[in-house]
């Protein structure tokens, strides 16, 4: 398995956020949390999909090649 494959410890910060109470939250502040995470989503799948090419190119540029 590739080490970019392994799981690694770190804060997570998603975790963390599911877990609080939102009852004391005024209805402002949940839509700016639900704007921030949105964002976040959008950034976490851009970081994504730029890993998923980056891993495209690196599987076709050390893949064996066929020899005839």
């Amino acid at each position: 398995m590739e080490d970019d494959d392994l799981p690694r410890m770190r804060s997570d910060a998603a975790s963390l956020l599911s877990g609080e109470g939102l009852d004391t939250y005024s209805q402002d502040e949940l839509m700016a949390r639900i704007q921030l995470l949105e964002a976040e989503i959008v950034r976490v799948k851009a970081q994504h999909a730029m890993a998923a090419q980056h891993r495209k190119i690196a599987d076709a540029l050390f893949q064996p090649r066929e020899t005839d």
